[in-house]
């Protein structure tokens, strides 16, 4: 299996999702995992994408979302392209390809709004396989750290993506590749 995770972040703290997601689907196949400045827009050849970012202002961060947690939160970094912006130069998939969505989040106070939920309906809207529900990690503060298991409880998410996506493609649910 060949795998694409695709992460945005400012403090590291989605980084790290995607890293323990991405550890969590290598079972035997190749595991690319890419910040969303370097993501390619092109994903013939991957058998699973999962796509992470920050929940910003109840959403997909926006380039004065991410101009802001520099200026107002020390953001130590903020990428040129986030996951917004790379899907909406994302190519269409030629055959449905299974595709899941996480978020990161503060933990308190507990706000509305979910990148993944955006970043699922824009996946979905290109022909995606997004039938995998979106996943919340928590954060402290805008800073982190991530809470408590929340790396182990990535690892585990990613096992089960893997699974299901293999058990997808093994099932004659899509073409062969």
């Amino acid at each position: 299996m060949n795998v694409l995770v695709v992460y945005e972040s400012l403090w590291g703290n989605t980084e790290q999702i995607a890293r323990a997601v991405a550890e969590g689907c290598d079972r035997g196949g190749t595991v690319h995992v890419v910040d969303s400045d370097s993501a390619p827009t092109s994903i013939e050849g991957f058998d699973l994408v999962v796509v992470g970012g920050p929940t910003h202002a109840f959403s997909l961060t926006r380039p004065a979302t991410r101009a802001d947690a520099v200026q107002s939160h020390a953001a130590p970094h903020a990428p040129g392209r986030g996951i917004r912006e790379w899907l909406d130069q994302l190519d269409a998939p030629s055959t449905p390809v299974p595709a899941a969505v996480f978020d990161t989040r503060v933990d308190k106070p507990r706000l509305p709004g979910s990148a993944a939920k955006v970043a699922r309906r824009e996946l979905r809207s290109l022909g995606f396989d997004t039938t995998s529900k979106p996943e919340t990690f928590r954060v402290r503060g805008y800073e982190g750290p991530l809470l408590d298991g929340e790396v182990e409880r990535a690892k585990r998410w990613g096992r089960e993506l893997t699974a299901a996506a293999s058990a997808g493609a093994d099932g004659g649910s899509r073409g062969s590749r």
